[in-house]
């Protein structure tokens, strides 16, 4: 099992874009072993410290394996729809880590 998280800086003004993406991405983890745990959106309220900038969106996923997460990624579902996230997502970064404990 790998657990990934992921920090998404949208471009202003895209967000509507970026929720497209997501609509259509989403649904295709379940088809590699994919679940979403938490999809979070702070806000100045609920940012306690860090960056100066926060991201637009926090995503905790887990996968049973990487080479779920890798065809994942390479679904060429996905890939029809990947000029969505092209066109919203200023930068992003992804942790990848394994269960503790």
């Amino acid at each position: 099992m790998i657990y990934l998280t992921m920090a998404i800086f949208v471009q202003e003004g895209k967000e509507a874009i970026f929720h497209q993406f997501e609509d259509l991405a989403l649904p295709l983890l379940a088809d590699y072993n994919g679940k979403l745990i938490y999809r979070l959106r702070p806000n100045a309220e609920s940012y306690i410290g860090g960056e100066p900038e926060m991201p637009y969106e926090l995503h905790v996923l887990s996968f049973e394996s990487e080479a779920d997460f890798a065809a994942f990624a390479q679904d060429e579902r996905r890939k029809e729809f990947l000029h969505l996230k092209e066109a919203s997502i200023r930068s992003s970064f992804l942790v990848k880590g394994a269960l503790v404990g």
